[in-house]
């Protein structure tokens, strides 16, 4: 989704676009992989699940280490079915940032004027929301979610951040 915007210049998607993608991507890569590991698809919560005791410290490297296999994995695929695209957008030249930048498809990079301690602590707050929230739908003890839509509410809740 985040290609089709950059690569269209916001003609053929759009902010909420991409926001809605990630979300779905989310709840279908849980609804995937939740009865084999649990489907935590981020290495921020499996740590704080194994912090916390649900999961065993042994299952974080490797977890973590298929998370990363992962993403590149997708990275890659979406780099091979918008090569052509990628390429023409930028006259034949890669660029990281500007008005022919495609980097930013791939991994978010901050504009200018963003300092190092306001980028820190965006990724900060907004991992620690993701924990928190998904800690709260998984814990047995809060508000019970019916099973099934924990993926959608995990899907809703990144759509949201």
């Amino acid at each position: 989704s985040v290609a089709q915007v950059v690569l269209s210049k916001g003609s053929h998607g759009q902010f909420l676009t991409v926001n809605l993608a990630f979300g779905f991507a989310v709840m279908l890569g849980i609804l995937i992989a939740g009865q084999v590991s649990g489907g935590h698809l981020n290495p921020a919560v499996t740590f704080a699940l194994c912090i916390i005791a649900r999961e065993p410290w042994i299952k974080f490297p490797i977890y973590t280490l298929a998370q990363t296999l992962g993403a590149f994995l997708g990275a890659g695929i979406v780099y091979g079915l918008y090569y052509d695209a990628i390429w023409f957008f930028a006259n034949d030249q890669l660029y990281v940032m500007g008005p022919n930048g495609t980097a930013g498809i791939f991994a978010t990079f901050p504009t200018e004027h963003l300092t190092l301690m306001n980028g820190f602590f965006d990724q900060f707050i907004g991992t620690a929301a993701l924990v928190v929230c998904v800690l709260a739908i998984v814990d047995p003890y809060n508000n019970p979610i019916p099973r099934g839509l924990e993926a959608f509410t995990v899907g809703f809740v990144v759509l949201v951040i």
